[in-house]
């Protein structure tokens, strides 16, 4: 019997494919020391190993989202899975650096095949519903980044660092038969519609000349990428600036990842009562530039103190939570016979510029205070608003659907 679409069992199954790729990063962070040692290299160059990984989930939805607007979204999920599945078991078995890295770049491009459950949503749901169930899915991908350091923690106390990846392959093996036998195809694909690289161009042709689905594409990948420098960021700033226990950020970590949860479950909330998706987005990007620049000026005159920049950081991490889901509802909404290729669109882009922010605040970071961080989260945030204003009054209306 197939899980419908309405229940809130699909929600659930829908939140843990799309925390597929956010685990494949948390839940390896308390690791990376005991990898290294392990393999005979420092944590840095075992760092590389989340470079490559997220190299991969940004690169193979590029492939991922044609293929599922032609030959449905299901068998791109559990091709992806069963990729993910055995690249998890093959970090585990890995014997060298190499070998490791080249096993999560693999293990990423498995990750990825889950990010077409966007493109679900767009195909089951109205603009309003869908709204409401891409919030539910960010709440539950907030809960597994909640908790996958702390269970990447307790696995390697455990069984060590090659436990983790063998956990990662055991959850992959669960979601296969669920995705195979719980749910069904939900795209609305033409048989005769041919796979070609001449129609694949011609879809993301139609992408990035679309003014609507363009404008929220770079939008969100500009307010993503705040998210990004404050997750490089803080762990920067929280242990080696303020000398906190790496438990104690854990729990920073957490309440930030709590705030998203809540602003997204809030932006659910005040759709239910009628409130406009551009007024919620407006406001959400409105507390993330306000929160980011706050912080920038505070950290320039030298007033910096964590529990500062722990409220600020929770500030962004809220209005993160309204902001998204109606941005990636306003990016699906106007090419639904594309929408995998959009969702595809939409994640490489965000995953791209969130590197680049990440390798800026790392490159910037000065030792002593939040600036990189901060400066970075400004620029993005600003980048957002200013993009989001702009297209507002080339729309002449607040939020194009």
């Amino acid at each position: 019997m197939k899980i419908q679409p309405a229940s809130a069992a699909f929600t659930v199954v829908l939140g843990f494919l799309a925390a597929v790729p956010y685990s494949g990063i948390d839940i390896n962070l308390p690791a990376l020391a005991a990898t290294g040692a392990a393999l005979g290299t420092s944590p840095s160059h075992v760092g590389l190993t989340m470079s490559v990984y997220m190299l991969g989930l940004a690169i193979a939805p590029l492939l991922y989202g044609p293929i599922s607007d032609r030959v449905g979204r299901k068998p791109v999920v559990v091709f992806g899975l069963v990729l993910f599945v055995f690249a998890s078991l093959a970090c585990a078995a890995a014997q060298s650096l190499p070998m490791l890295l080249i096993c999560r770049a693999v293990q990423g491009v498995g990750a990825a095949g889950t990010t077409t459950i966007f493109a679900v949503i767009r195909d089951l749901f109205d603009e309003a519903s869908g709204r409401a169930k891409i919030g539910s899915v960010m709440i539950a991908i907030n809960v597994v980044t909640v908790i996958a350091p702390t269970a990447g923690a307790a696995l390697l106390a455990i069984g060590g660092w090659r436990l983790i990846y063998a956990a990662q392959a055991v959850a992959g093996l669960i979601l296969i038969p669920t995705v195979l036998y719980g749910l069904a195809e939900s795209a609305k694909f033409d048989a005769a519609n041919r796979i070609a690289a001449f129609t694949v161009l011609k879809d993301y042709l139609r992408i990035v000349t679309h003014p609507v689905s363009m404008a929220f594409i770079l939008i969100g990948a500009a307010a993503g990428s705040a998210v990004f420098a404050y997750v490089t960021g803080s762990s920067l700033y929280f242990i080696k600036v303020a000398g906190l226990q790496p438990q104690q950020y854990g729990m920073i970590f957490s309440a930030c990842s709590a705030a998203v949860m809540f602003g997204a479950f809030l932006d659910g909330q005040l759709g239910r009562r009628g409130v406009a998706p551009a007024d919620v987005l407006t406001v959400g990007l409105v507390l993330l530039f306000v929160a980011s620049s706050t912080m920038l000026v505070t950290t320039l005159a030298g007033l910096s103190p964590p529990a500062l920049v722990t409220s600020l950081l929770m500030v962004v991490a809220l209005a993160f939570g309204l902001s998204m889901p109606n941005l990636m509802n306003a990016t699906m909404q106007p090419l639904p016979d594309i929408a995998g290729a959009v969702s595809a669109a939409a994640g490489s882009i965000q995953l791209g510029s969130g590197a680049i922010a990440s390798g800026l605040v790392a490159l910037l970071f000065d030792g002593r205070s939040a600036l990189s961080m901060a400066a970075v989260m400004a620029a993005t945030t600003l980048l957002a608003l200013t993009l989001y204003l702009r297209f507002t009054r080339s729309a002449g209306r607040p939020l194009a659907t």
